[in-house]
């Protein structure tokens, strides 16, 4: 049996589909995470339609890969709809909110470094 060194909650040297890693509940924000270290974190989340995050900033760059549904993300003063297959760079440092304008499933990011 393989164990991996740094990451968790995803079998190691098994083919899974990432959509089916996490599930829709209703009137909440899911998440599974599968990488946290000082300098990078891998987290797949699942919204609810209505749910979302409130603004706030990231001390790294943080990489959204929707992967079902659609969400409406701000960044600074931009306003961006993000579909599935779709992904959009949040800069680190940048107020930053999410919104599920319908249930949305997405892949975060975040890569820190000494900058």
């Amino acid at each position: 049996m393989y164990e991996p060194l740094f990451m968790k909650n995803i079998p190691a040297a098994e083919a899974k589909p990432l959509l089916d890693l996490i599930d829709y509940q209703e009137g909440r924000v899911v998440s599974r995470t599968f990488v946290q270290t000082p300098v990078i974190s891998v987290t797949l989340f699942a919204f609810d339609q209505g749910e979302g995050l409130s603004s706030h900033t990231a001390a790294g760059d943080a990489l959204v890969q929707v992967l079902d549904g659609e969400a409406f993300i701000t960044i600074g003063e931009k306003q961006v709809t993000v579909r599935a297959g779709e992904m959009v760079l949040m800069p680190a440092k940048i107020p930053h909110a999410l919104d599920a304008k319908k249930r949305f499933k997405m892949l975060l990011t975040v890569v820190k470094g000494d900058r």
